[in-house]
């Protein structure tokens, strides 16, 4: 049976309810997360867009609104800033805080030193971003599907919180934190039919290269050298896909590489 229609048996349709299904993505304004926003949205969901770019987040709105007739709520707020995160998600309209799909996707890699030649302000940021931010926006929202009795969580982990590499030792914990996290919430989250799914990639050629090495694109572009990387539409199809099973089927975990990737640290780079 479609999860759609599963949906409807459970929730009847009402004059008072409205049956579109709601997605928040947090970190829409580039790459994976702005790939799940368009992906939703061609689905028939209404979308809400969460990042630091207001331009960005109100240039997608538009994209997304005239491309599929669906409905978008941008957000803009820092999600490492707690307040602004709980002033966000507190002051959605009633027609917004029935969130079917939070989509935790904000993150980022700054540095690849070895641990003692570490920038401490790139590990404040790391931290508060990957772990700190997931869990501010997790709870507040994780609240409005208790209430509605009904949800599903999607983090975007990584290859890097399964495997520790060099010189990515503050990145890597972040990630080994999402993980773990992902595990204990899906326990904490059971009673109230909340699923609790992680995404974990392996090298996707977004910004994120060029946001760890703070602009260099040179530096960036020579991550994807010599092989065919993800893209930010194949994770996004990665994270539909876990969305739209019928309501008894849960993916806990899905690790995804490139062809060219076996672990995190070996690439078959003769392409």
């Amino acid at each position: 049976m479609d999860p759609r229609n599963q949906f409807n048996l459970r929730y009847p349709r009402s004059n008072k309810i409205n049956m579109t299904k709601i997605s928040l993505i947090t970190g829409a304004t580039s790459g994976i997360g702005k790939a799940c926003a368009e992906r939703f949205a061609k689905e028939g969901y209404n979308v809400i867009i969460t990042g630091r770019r207001e331009e960005r987040l109100q240039n997608l709105k538009k994209e997304l609104e005239n491309a599929f007739n669906i409905e978008v709520h941008p957000l803009s707020f820092d999600i490492r800033e707690r307040e602004a995160v709980e002033k966000a998600v507190t002051s959605l309209p009633e027609n917004w805080q029935k969130v079917d799909v939070l989509v935790n996707n904000a993150g980022l890699a700054l540095g690849l030193s070895p641990i003692h030649e570490g920038n401490t302000d790139d590990w404040d940021t790391m931290i508060d971003t990957n772990i700190k931010g997931l869990l501010y926006i997790s709870k507040q929202v994780a609240n409005l599907m208790v209430k509605n009795g009904l949800g599903h969580i999607i983090h975007i982990g990584s290859i890097a919180g399964r495997e520790s590499y060099a010189n990515g030792n503050v990145y890597c914990a972040t990630k080994h934190a999402v993980d773990g996290l992902t595990k204990a919430m899906r326990i904490d989250l059971l009673p109230h039919n909340i699923k609790v799914t992680q995404i974990a990639p392996g090298a996707v050629e977004t910004e994120f290269s060029e946001v760890r090495f703070k602009g260099d694109k040179q530096r960036a572009a020579g991550v994807y050298n010599g092989f065919k990387p993800l893209t930010g539409t194949d994770i996004a199809d990665a994270v539909y896909y876990a969305a739209s099973l019928p309501l008894h089927v849960n993916i806990n975990d899905l690790l995804i590489m490139p062809m060219a990737q076996a672990n995190a640290t070996t690439i078959d780079r003769r392409n």
